[in-house]
């Protein structure tokens, strides 16, 4: 069975959550997980029948009894607290709520963490408004959580949360920022959970550039599986708030606690507070309900194969060259964003004698004026 080595159990589990949610598509669920309906089947019984550890090969002793006593309790509590120890009371209590019938109060939970040690300096709360959009894969925000040195050479962690349930579909360690590190795992995302409908990332390389342009091979590579990309307010972090949230949570739950000195090493960590992230750790945000609960695939599989723009009857089509990206129209070649070298680009009139739009697709890429020649 072809679960990565270092996580199976934990794909195991999101592969179960995925497959239990209403509409998805079973077959093609299991063909993007890289396993058989058969497999597929067996492990979601597993679930059903079986205690919470079902995933791996272990005694299935309930981690909780309801008639434990209060001091068992108290130890349930700091044990959770110290696993996770960036969570409060309300999240170690919805925990709780799992595992046992009778709860104590959050307040109590917070009293028990008091009486150890284990709560900081409050925070100042802060006002704001929450938004979302309202289906899972309507928009993902994608972005680098900014480098940090590892023993062994630099990590550039890869962040994509789905905005509707804020579930992490991507956090993976990277070396670089480059476009084809970020392509080659964002192929890997839409392979297993499909395409969203849009992206929204920063203005920065490799999805933007330091020009108004925002014209990149990654942007155009997107637009061709029919992928939006978005771009938020420059200097404005709160656009991205719920990525910015998550890269907090990561910080403060992962990064402060250890050292890693291996990409490898790195990556095994995310892996494993990934699925403790979607599938354990209450969000405040979904009522202390979980991301894997909100969240289900997109029907909108990967395609085997890119498809160029399809442009009406008696459009005037022009192919830029790979080199330089210019074409010919009138009397001049005319060039074109780079990202665009080799493409399939429509010409169209515009309200102004002489002027032409350039477009890909539908999206309008530069215009043309054949009075002065001006691009």
């Amino acid at each position: 069975m072809p679960w990565r080595e270092v996580s199976h159990m934990d794909q195991r589990m999101e592969f179960v959550r995925l497959f239990q949610q209403p509409d998805v598509n079973r077959r093609e669920l299991c063909r993007r997980f890289q396993i058989s309906p058969k497999t597929g089947y067996k492990w979601l019984a597993r679930a059903q029948t079986t205690e919470a550890r079902w995933a791996q090969d272990q005694s299935r002793r309930p981690h909780v009894s309801p008639k434990r006593s209060d001091l068992e309790v108290e130890a349930a509590v700091l044990a959770i607290r110290d696993a996770h120890p960036a969570w409060g009371a309300r999240k170690i209590r919805r925990r709780l709520d799992d595992r046992q019938a009778s709860l104590p109060a959050a307040s109590t939970v917070h009293a028990m963490l008091a009486r150890h040690d284990r709560v900081p300096a409050p925070n100042q709360p802060s006002h704001y408004t929450r938004f979302e959009h309202p289906a899972p894969n309507d928009l993902w925000q994608m972005d680098f959580k900014g480098r940090f040195p590892l023993g062994e050479g630099m990590c550039h962690p890869l962040t994509m949360i789905d905005d509707h349930s804020r579930y992490a579909l991507c956090l993976q360690a990277c070396s670089n920022e480059r476009q084809d590190t970020v392509q080659q795992h964002l192929i890997g995302c839409f392979r297993r959970y499909g395409l969203p409908q849009a992206f929204l990332v920063d203005n920065g390389v490799p999805w933007g550039t330091c020009s108004e342009v925002r014209w990149t091979r990654l942007r155009v590579w997107l637009l061709k599986l029919g992928v939006d990309v978005v771009y938020a307010r420059p200097y404005h972090p709160q656009t991205k708030g719920k990525n910015e949230r998550f890269h907090r949570t990561l910080k403060s739950e992962v990064l402060s606690m250890a050292t890693y000195r291996t990409t490898q090493q790195m990556q095994q960590a995310f892996d494993r507070w990934r699925h403790v992230y979607n599938a354990e750790r209450p969000h405040q945000a979904l009522g202390y309900d979980v991301p894997a609960n909100r969240y289900r695939p997109s029907t909108r599989a990967m395609p085997g194969q890119l498809r160029e723009p399809d442009y009406d009857e008696g459009t005037i089509v022009r192919r830029a060259s790979w080199h330089k990206a210019q074409f010919r129209f009138g009397k001049k070649r005319w060039r074109m964003p780079e990202a665009f070298s080799g493409e399939l680009l429509a010409i169209r009139p515009l309200a102004t004698d002489g002027a032409f739009g350039v477009f890909f697709g539908a999206h309008q890429i530069a215009s043309i004026d054949l009075r002065n020649e001006a691009t």
